[in-house]
Parts: C-alpha cells; sequence; structure tokens
C-alpha cells in the first residue's frame, strides 16, 4: 500500500516536470534565438577603455569641482552620471614625467622619465598600451606624446599603439595651428597650417581622428587614448604677444570684462568640455556608450603662463600651488570616471589614487594582468562601488627643474622639501587642505617616519640624481 502510494506520488511529479520541461523550454530556445550574435558578444566581452587627459588642467577648473564661472556642462555632467574623486594625484607637475608615470605604472622615484627632458621610454618598459594590447585590445592614441622623440624607441607605435596622430614632441605642440603631426611612424603635413596660416585648429583634427576611430573600432573592445593639449599655452605665442592662450574663439565669454588672455583660457576649458561632449555622443550613436570606461583627468595642475594667472579664475580651487609645485595645487586634479551601470552614478569619493594607480586598474576592467614590480594597485574595487581593501602607505613625487623637490603623503599627512637639504615641511590635510600651517616642529615622530620612508622611497638615476637648486645671480646694484 505504501509501495504504491510512493510510486503514484513519483509518476504525478515526474508528470508535472515533464509538462514544465515541455512548456518553458522553448521559450529559453525562442529568447536565445531572439539575441543576435553582436548583442550576446557585446554582453561577455570586457569594456572598452576611453582615458581623457586634458593639459593643465586645474583642480578648480570645471563646475562639478566648485568653478563658478567657466561653463563646462558635459564634464559636469559626466561627473553627475558616474564617479568624481576629490583626492587623485598626477604622476608629476609637468607633463613628460606625470605621463611616463601613467603609462608605466611607476612614480616619479623609480620611473625613467623624470623631468621634461627629452629622454625616451625604451623598448623593454611595459606600459598601458602594451597591456592592454596583448590582452586583445584595439589600441589608438591621439594628440601630444612627450616620451620619445621621432625614431626612438619610445614613439607610440613601439609602446603598444596600433594607431597615432598627434604631437611627439612637448614644446611643439604648443602651437594650435601646426604645419605638420605625425600619423604613425611619418611625417602628415596640414596644408591649412602651411607658411605661417591658421586654417585648422589643431582640437579638430584630434576629434575627427577621433570620430573616426569610434566609428571603425566597433566589433572588439578598444582603448583609446585622448591626450589633449587644452588648455596648456602656446608659451612662445605668449613671449611675444603676452597672449597665448591660443584658440579660434573666446567665445561664450567675449563680452567679460576679463583680460583677453582669461577669456581664451575659458573659451579653451568650455571648447574641451565640447569635445568630450562629441566624444559621448559618438558613443552614443554607434551603441557604444553601455560597454565603455571613460576617465577622465589632467597632468598636472594649472599654470600661470601665456598671460594668464591661476588665481584669476582660482582654477586651484581651494588648493595652494600650481604646476611646477609639489604642494596640492600642482598635483592634485580632476578625475572623473563613467560606466553606466557599473560605475556608480552621482557619487562623490574621497578615496586617494594616483597616476600610477591607473595602469592595474584599466588591465583589471581588461581582465587582464598588470606587470609585476610597478608602484600602482588597481583601484577597480573602488571605481565599481566595491569594497577597496588595498591602499597605498604612502605617495611619492619628486621633481627636477631649478633643483630638486619632494613630496610624500601619507594618511592624511603631507610632507614637502622644496629643495635639497632643506626640512621637511608638515600639512595635516583632513584639517589644513590649503597647506597654511606647517607643523613640523609639533609632529617630529610623523616627520622621522616620513624621513625613514625617503631612504628607500626612490632609485638612483644617472640623468635624474638629486641637486640642490643652483645659485641665483646676485642683483645688480645701482651706482
Amino acid at each position: 500500500m505504501n509501495r504504491n502510494r510512493i510510486f503514484r506520488a513519483w509518476f504525478f511529479g515526474a508528470q508535472i516536470t515533464w509538462l514544465a520541461f515541455v512548456l518553458i523550454f522553448p521559450q529559453w530556445i525562442f529568447a536565445a534565438e531572439l539575441e543576435d550574435p553582436m548583442t550576446a558578444y557585446l554582453r561577455r566581452r570586457p569594456p572598452n577603455v576611453l582615458l581623457i587627459v586634458a593639459d593643465d588642467l586645474g583642480y578648480g577648473d570645471l563646475g562639478c569641482y566648485g568653478q563658478a564661472r567657466i561653463k563646462t556642462p558635459n564634464l559636469d555632467r559626466l561627473a553627475a552620471e558616474g564617479t568624481r574623486f576629490t583626492q587623485f594625484y598626477a604622476g608629476s607637475t609637468v607633463c613628460a614625467p606625470s605621463r611616463a608615470v601613467l603609462m608605466t605604472g611607476l612614480h616619479t622615484g623609480h620611473s625613467r622619465i623624470r623631468g621634461n627632458e627629452q629622454r625616451p621610454l625604451l623598448a623593454e618598459d611595459v606600459t598601458l598600451g602594451k597591456v592592454l594590447e596583448k590582452a586583445g585590445y584595439q589600441t589608438a592614441a591621439f594628440g601630444k606624446w612627450g616620451l620619445g622623440a621621432a625614431g626612438s624607441s619610445g614613439v607610440p607605435n613601439r609602446q603598444g599603439f596600433q594607431e597615432w596622430y598627434g604631437f611627439l614632441d612637448q614644446v611643439a605642440a604648443h602651437n594650435y595651428y601646426p604645419a605638420s603631426l605625425y600619423r604613425n611612424e611619418a611625417v602628415s603635413p596640414i596644408a591649412a597650417n602651411e607658411g605661417g596660416h591658421k586654417g585648422v585648429y589643431v582640437q579638430d583634427l584630434f576629434n575627427r581622428a577621433t570620430t573616426n576611430y569610434l566609428r571603425t573600432a566597433r566589433f572588439r573592445p578598444f582603448f583609446l587614448y585622448l591626450p589633449y593639449t587644452l588648455p596648456h599655452p602656446n608659451n612662445e605665442l605668449g613671449q611675444a604677444t603676452g597672449n597665448g592662450m591660443e584658440t579660434p574663439t573666446d567665445a561664450p565669454y567675449t563680452h567679460e570684462t576679463w583680460p583677453q588672455a582669461e577669456k581664451n583660457k575659458a573659451a579653451m576649458i568650455s571648447r574641451l568640455d565640447a569635445d568630450i561632449g562629441l566624444v559621448l555622443s559618438t558613443l552614443k550613436s554607434y551603441g557604444e556608450h553601455t560597454n565603455t570606461v571613460i576617465l577622465f583627468t589632467s597632468d598636472n595642475g594649472p599654470h600661470s603662463e601665456g598671460g594668464v594667472k591661476a588665481e584669476f579664475h582660482k582654477s586651484s580651487g581651494p588648493l595652494r600651488g600650481i604646476k611646477r609645485d609639489l604642494y596640492e595645487g600642482g598635483i592634485r586634479v580632476p578625475m572623473i570616471a563613467w560606466w553606466p551601470g557599473h560605475i556608480p552614478a552621482n557619487r562623490v569619493s574621497s578615496e586617494v589614487w594616483t597616476f600610477w594607480d591607473v595602469l592595474p586598474t584599466a588591465a583589471a576592467f581588461a581582465r587582464t594582468e598588470p606587470p609585476k614590480n610597478i608602484d600602482g594597485i588597481s583601484f577597480h574595487p573602488e571605481l565599481v562601488g566595491l569594497k577597496q581593501t588595498n591602499h597605498h602607505d604612502f605617495l611619492y613625487w619628486e621633481f627636477h627643474e631649478e633643483g630638486s623637490q619632494q613630496a610624500v603623503r601619507m594618511g592624511d599627512w603631507k610632507a614637502v622639501r622644496t629643495e635639497l637639504n632643506q626640512s621637511l615641511e608638515l600639512y595635516d590635510l583632513k584639517e589644513d587642505l590649503g597647506e597654511t600651517r606647517n607643523l613640523a616642529s609639533q609632529h617630529p615622530e610623523i616627520v622621522a617616519k616620513i624621513e625613514a620612508y625617503l631612504k628607500s622611497a626612490r632609485t638612483e638615476n644617472e640623468f635624474w640624481p638629486l641637486k640642490p637648486k643652483p645659485p641665483q645671480p646676485k642683483a645688480t646694484q645701482a651706482l
């Protein structure tokens, strides 16, 4: 009796299971057929990585970072739709070493290029371009390079970038109407600008290269590096005319009562913002916006060159210092991270990270391993809204113009040495963001800990020794 009852219950359950399978399985098949192969591929593949680096854009130059006068609606929207970081640092306080740090994941105590002298990356260097190319990414870069002259081992095509268009030399990049650029390893003339004519603005050429690339690079993941030259001044034009902020128009600031160079600078930043709006709209037109990580930042703090003063538009925000300083204004820069549905929207993060973390972070997005023995760590968890368990104990910078400077961040403590053999200055960034109160004499134990770290923070390099500030010429006495 019990055996028959058990059999009937089993048989009834088997019938129900079979009926459910017959009714539901065709729907699974039908749903799978509805998903076209391209959609299925995009769902499985790693995201595109688009890294945009402005040139001399200050921490306070964007509306989302407190700028009150310069209009940056596209970057403000990018921040609203993504995560804005308030404690992100450039690799250096000038362009070439900062970009070397970005590409190699090594801070300026270990990187090959620690100043603006023309020193190339070498063939054995492992760069961000090489890492993502090896991971199967299409790789391209358009803009300003500064890590190797023509024919050297440091040019982009020899450092992992399959396509390149732009300036190799950072000094040549001062000119916004160049007569030629490099397309891969060949000179590409710009007829409209030959003979000193100003026929085409270089940023418009980068825009054209970018939109063309995005149109053709849609069928496997891409890494696109856009090191724009805006809003760097044309220093040579500035020396000749007093206004090196070279732009086709000062709109929408034409009617402001500001000095002309300041109107031009604001226009250059708003133009940069519009160009990023173009990148976003192009991504959306090709359906790539939901599968693209965008990281936007700047190579160092704002300049007081080309006829402008950083304080006029409060380009450093609440920070002390500008480009060529190792105070916060020279190295703390904007960072906006955007990937709809993955990077949290309308979020402000105070996580402390840097240029040398970008390589391992991008590698994590690409689902590949970063090189070993670099200074950077992956902040992928923080970017996608997970708990970041790995942090830096120390951050280190050195700078080599007019002598050597060093800076260290340890927790909320920031130490600066403005000249070799000088005592460290010490600031509590949590209580004194503007670095106005030197607390070194009150916290000798903190100074001692940082001094101990400095003994191992750097490797010696024959081209970048720590050196004293050169003697200043004596003022001529009036007779």
